[in-house]
């Protein structure tokens, strides 16, 4: 495949870069040559540069809107997620894969600078996806700048000169950091699915939506609220290219009401596992509610359901 995802999103970073004021962004050139562009930080950030941001994740391969989300009588703001080309531009580019670790600096890496680095070798291999280019794009989740020491080693892993990388990065608790995560909805599923043995190939289009939660007052109870709002509330729909008899198998192990750890706040959670991630049962890591639409047979697959009361819970204690 010719498709850079790098390059497309180069083109959406020019862009917030150009408008940088009116988006509430800050863009700045590190003294190695890297351009560094912080959306929450040092900034207010805003909607619109979270939308922006988050479709730089996507490589440039997804679109993101904002609309509304009705839970019993509870009005709430959110995003809808789509894509033509789900396998790409959330597996091998939006998917929060790489850590970004370095003397004391840490990151979650997410966007197209992933498929130069190739972190992910299993997946990778799986999606038979490098992108041909020589400028790379990282998104990052981080309430701390990264130096120009940081950004030569990131380079360095992508393979590109150091003034060929542009970097974006966002604290969790910031509405462009809620924004960017709750994004992530189809790539959720899509993730849930690989995991379970489905081929991402067989997937034509993906289609999302889920609520904005409330700003937290911090990055750890921000991660808590964007999870939920996935886990509790995410709808997802798939158009795939598959057989009825594999879907009817597969797609009720998807929403997150598989996992032993669905039912509470996931910052209650991840506070019981002492915040470690890798001890959350990574079955929980889905949306709420899937349909999957089949184009062989013309039969739609559902499983999953809203939880409103978690949600709540979450969002307003």
């Amino acid at each position: 495949m010719t498709i850079s995802i790098n390059e497309r999103a180069l083109k959406l970073a020019d862009e917030l870069a150009a408008d940088a004021e009116a988006m509430n962004v800050a863009v700045e050139t590190l003294s190695n040559g890297t351009r560094l562009i912080d959306c929450g930080i040092n900034v207010p950030g805003g909607l619109d540069a979270g939308i922006v941001f988050a479709e730089i994740c996507m490589g440039g391969l997804g679109n993101v809107s904002l609309t509304h989300v009705t839970l019993d009588d509870w009005w709430i703001p959110g995003l809808i997620v789509n894509t033509d080309y789900p396998a790409l531009s959330c597996m091998a580019s939006q998917y929060a894969g790489w850590v970004v670790s370095k003397d004391d600096y840490f990151a979650m890496g997410s966007g197209p600078a992933r498929s130069k680095v190739l972190a992910e070798t299993t997946l990778f291999e799986k999606l038979g996806y490098e992108c041909p280019s020589n400028v790379a794009v990282l998104c990052m989740e981080s309430s701390t700048p990264p130096s120009a020491e940081i950004a030569d080693h990131i380079a360095d892993e992508a393979g590109v000169k150091p003034e060929n990388l542009t970097l974006l990065v966002a604290p969790t608790a910031c509405l462009v950091g809620s924004v960017q995560v709750v994004a992530r909805v189809v790539e959720t599923g899509l993730h849930k699915l690989h995991e379970i043995g489905f081929d991402l190939h067989k997937i034509i289009s993906g289609s999302g939506t889920c609520p904005l939660p409330p700003i937290a007052k911090s990055d750890i109870r921000a991660i808590g609220r964007t999870n939920d709002a996935i886990l509790y509330a995410g709808q997802v729909y798939y158009t795939v290219d598959a057989e009825d008899e594999e879907l009817e198998e597969l797609v009720p192990k998807v929403p997150s009401s598989t996992s032993s750890d669905y039912g509470a706040p996931f910052y209650d959670t991840f506070k019981g596992y002492d915040y470690d991630f890798y001890k959350v049962d990574p079955l929980l890591f889905s949306p709420a509610e899937i349909f999957v639409n089949n184009i062989n047979s013309g039969r739609t697959f559902h499983a999953g359901a809203i939880n409103a009361e978690v949600l709540k819970k979450s969002f307003l204690e």
